[in-house]
């Protein structure tokens, strides 16, 4: 089988199991929690590293920042038969309940960026997989972690968000910011809109979670940097669904 255009990776290259951190720096982090990782390739902001969790192979691919490039690698990680993704990355906290450091669930997005709605309708929700809502947050519990289900506001715009006071359409920006606010949203990003929409259309298992690395609400509160608790989080959450898909696997007759 040919390499697909921009991972640069076959079918033999990847495990149906996969993370998505957006920082190709984050992939060395993941892996170290991985049995006999190996780098399969790393093009443009796309590093994929395989190797296995509890016998299964799994893999750790990242996306590059925001809905276009995450859109290019979950598609051809779908080309290539996976079907179970984690995304794991920082955020910002938009509820006076949540804390920098604390850890961000995200069930559903907001469809505020560009990128699925050449995918599906913008009536059409963007939802994560409920399995692996619930495995994640059992798995903050487990190893002790504090941590909040919610709503994220996915958009295109980095500055957009975090100056929009500078932009000529600021007053539409400040409006729709505080209806999200007032909905209750727990935080934004740029990448699960598109996770979860394209897992919807492809019949894929996709989750999210975040750092809340710091709160727009309160920004006097330090941020905090430190990923780790996301991908201890994310890392058991991924063994607990294996370990029910072996045993179904087992349970056939």
């Amino acid at each position: 089988m040919d390499k697909v255009k921009h991972l640069h990776i076959t079918a033999d290259d990847v495990g149906r199991y996969v993370f998505l951190p957006g920082d190709p720096a984050r992939c060395d982090k993941i892996a170290q929690h991985f049995e006999a990782p190996k780098l399969m390739a790393f093009n443009r902001e796309y590093k994929t590293i395989t190797g296995t969790l509890l016998g299964e192979k799994v893999s750790v691919v990242s996306t590059g920042i925001g809905n276009p490039s995450a859109a290019i690698a979950v598609e051809e990680l779908h080309m290539l038969g996976c079907d179970t993704f984690i995304r794991t990355g920082t955020s910002g906290a938009m509820q006076p309940e949540c804390m920098p450091g604390d850890l961000g669930i995200i069930k559903a997005s907001v469809r505020d960026e560009g990128t699925t709605k050449h995918h599906m309708p913008i009536e059409f929700p963007a939802i994560a997989n409920l399995d692996m809502v619930l495995a994640l947050l059992n798995a903050a519990k487990n190893l002790g972690f504090r941590s909040h289900v919610g709503i994220s506001h996915c958009k295109d715009s980095f500055y957009g968000q975090m100056k929009p006071e500078e932009m000529p359409v600021a007053s539409e920006l400040l409006q729709r910011w505080n209806a999200w606010v007032r909905g209750g949203v727990l935080c934004a990003e740029m990448e699960s809109a598109t996770l979860f929409t394209l897992g919807a259309i492809y019949r894929l298992r996709t989750a999210s979670i975040v750092l809340l690395a710091m709160n727009h609400e309160y920004p006097h509160l330090q941020a905090v940097t430190d990923v780790e608790p996301v991908i201890l989080t994310a890392i058991e959450a991924m063994k607990t669904i294996i370990k029910e898909d072996q045993i179904k696997e087992h349970a056939q007759p």
